[in-house]
């Protein structure tokens, strides 16, 4: 079956179809929403200094499709969402509170989402101060009221824009496919691809480089994918039952741990603390002693960004896979199903085997992920325009992999469970197995 055929595949099945255009709705309000400025703000006078992709602003600019440097109602983005949830999480590890909200299912689960959703709204109000000050200091002559009222109707409009783009990622992840804030952050870098690369042929005087550095392009996204998709496989045999006149087990299947069982969340995790110390430089513009301080996080090439960024990247790879794959839980529902891994006794011992295999799958998961993050810094160094060495890696290319093929994976499960063949015939997607 042709790849036209499968297009025309997802629109035969009214539900996935209503889902798609669901989604693509709302990413149109989104990107439109990127390019209302704020009040006070004069966009024909608007210096976008912070538009630099060389300084960590401008990285913070790309997560918001540009609405940073164009003063826009959504220039805070998703990011105070993430940072507050963050926060939600590290407090799970270790306040008591929060450790029993996490095990009380759903109702917990609830309870976790509304502190999120304050935390978020507390965290854009104070970032939208430091954005009201900064945005003063470098572009004084495109605010066009005084600077008190600037900062006043900043820090509501901001707020309320960040509150509704996270209602909006939640609308998509309800109602539309796949996870709706990773979502908006994937198409918000988007965005700026097709500039960055009309940017990189322009600059370049040679055309045979700008073919190798497309194809080195390729090459990474490669890696990226096989990073995302790799597993390591546990056989597990299942006893024989019987069942009245049915007999059933008997079977070998795979527990299957991710390499990567983290996903993208630990670069975003890494990537909202490494705003931080930006974010306290945009309080004090004109304080040179704070500037001093916070330049070298304003540098995505610098050593010292790399090494720290590196480092918390390994560190939120292993805190992310400890608190989202529980491997007692693992050995509990294998033990409840008749299951054992050959040679392994149920019970302790599985336990600690599955925690011995998934922690010696996260390191070389962890450091390559590591190395994936401080990569466009390597990409910049060689002669990469800033703009374009974002692609080659880090927070940027993770998340446009890693959301891509979730989201895929959820329409192959909606084609397969409808009898369809699936959205790529050939491929080895996940959606396809679960569904088979």
């Amino acid at each position: 079956m042709s790849l036209v055929e499968n297009f025309r595949n997802i629109f035969k099945i009214e539900e996935l179809k209503n889902r798609i255009l669901y989604v693509v709705g709302i990413l149109m309000v989104y990107r439109i929403g990127s390019y209302v400025t704020l009040p006070g703000v004069d966009a024909s006078q608007l210096v976008q200094q912070t538009g630099n992709a060389s300084s960590l602003l401008g990285l913070f600019d790309m997560f918001v499709g540009g609405a940073f440097s164009r003063a826009g109602v959504f220039a805070l983005g998703i990011m105070p969402y993430i940072t507050a949830a963050i926060i939600i999480q590290l407090m799970g590890a270790v306040v008591p509170y929060f450790q029993k909200l996490q095990r009380e299912g759903e109702e917990g689960r609830r309870k976790i989402n509304r502190l999120t959703r304050y935390g978020t709204i507390g965290i854009t109000a104070v970032q939208a101060i430091g954005f009201a000050i900064n945005l003063m200091a470098t572009s004084p002559n495109a605010i066009i009221v005084g600077n008190v009222t600037f900062v006043i109707t900043s820090v509501i409009v901001l707020t309320a824009g960040t509150a509704f783009v996270m209602w909006l990622g939640e609308r998509i992840t309800d109602r539309g496919i796949g996870n709706g804030i990773s979502i908006l952050i994937m198409i918000g870098i988007i965005a700026r691809l097709p500039a960055s690369l009309v940017n990189e042929v322009t600059t370049s005087a040679n055309a045979i480089i700008v073919i190798v550095e497309i194809a080195a392009l390729i090459l990474v996204i490669a890696f990226c994918v096989l990073l995302t998709q790799g597993v390591r496989k546990i056989p597990v045999q299942y006893a024989k039952r019987v069942v009245g006149r049915k007999v059933y087990g008997g079977t070998t299947q795979y527990l299957p741990l991710k390499v990567n069982a983290a996903g993208v969340m630990p670069i975003i995790f890494a990537q909202s603390i490494m705003f931080i110390p930006s974010t306290i430089g945009t309080f004090f513009p004109e304080n040179a002693t704070v500037q001093m301080l916070t330049a070298w996080s304003s540098d995505f090439t610098g050593i010292t960004y790399s090494i720290i960024f590196f480092i918390i990247c390994v560190f939120f790879t292993y805190f992310y896979t400890a608190i989202s794959v529980n491997p007692r839980e693992m050995a509990d529902t294998m033990k409840r199903q008749g299951g054992f891994i050959p040679g392994i006794r149920p019970g302790n011992q599985t336990v600690e085997f599955i925690d011995n295999i998934l922690t010696k799958v996260t390191l070389p998961g962890a450091i390559f992920l590591g190395f994936i993050a401080i990569l466009p810094a390597f990409a910049a160094r060689l002669g990469v325009t800033p703009g374009f060495a974002m692609f080659y890696g880090g927070t940027s290319l993770l998340i446009i992999v890693g959301v891509a093929i979730d989201t895929l994976q959820q329409i192959e499960s909606h084609l397969m469970m409808r009898h369809y063949d699936g959205f790529m015939k050939t491929g080895r997607m996940k959606g396809r197995r679960r569904a088979g």
